[in-house]
């Protein structure tokens, strides 16, 4: 596990910056890095999409998202994993959301971050409200991707 004080599940106002965290993630221990940078796609369903806004209850999310990289670290055998989600305005293009997990082999570490992003996105309190071309928006279930 990560020696950081940092805590390992976060939400943002700020973008994400992935160098450092992956920084943060470097453990002569680890065989194996995976990562996953979820990003704001300009089409959603058919719809073309001009950007979004996520909000958040960030007390209960960060709580939630530290109780999934917790569980992460009994599931699987992995030294590291962290994961960060933006609330605010997003434009196409902007890391929405990234997830890492070291490990000492790649298969666990593959696994590990598969599992934590859908996890994130079907238990954090995190909604999602896209802005289409049209002009009117629309909330989506936080599951959506």
């Amino acid at each position: 596990m990560n020696d950081s004080s940092e805590p390992t599940f976060r939400i943002s106002a700020e973008p994400i910056e992935v160098a450092a965290l992956r920084a943060r993630m470097d453990d002569r221990r680890a065989g194996g890095f995976a990562s996953f940078e979820g990003r704001v796609r300009d089409h959603n369903e058919g719809r073309s999409v001009n950007g979004l806004r996520y909000e958040a209850y960030v007390e209960l999310a960060q709580a939630e998202g530290a109780r999934i990289l917790d569980e992460a670290h009994t599931r699987f055998d992995i030294l590291d994993a962290v994961a960060v989600h933006r609330i605010g305005e997003l434009d196409i293009g902007d890391v929405a959301v990234w997830v890492g997990a070291s490990a000492a082999h790649r298969d666990a570490a593959f696994a590990a971050c598969r599992w934590i992003i859908n996890e994130v996105k079907s238990r954090v309190p995190i909604w999602k409200h896209e802005r289409y071309r049209e002009g009117d928006a629309g909330w989506l279930h936080p599951d959506s991707d």
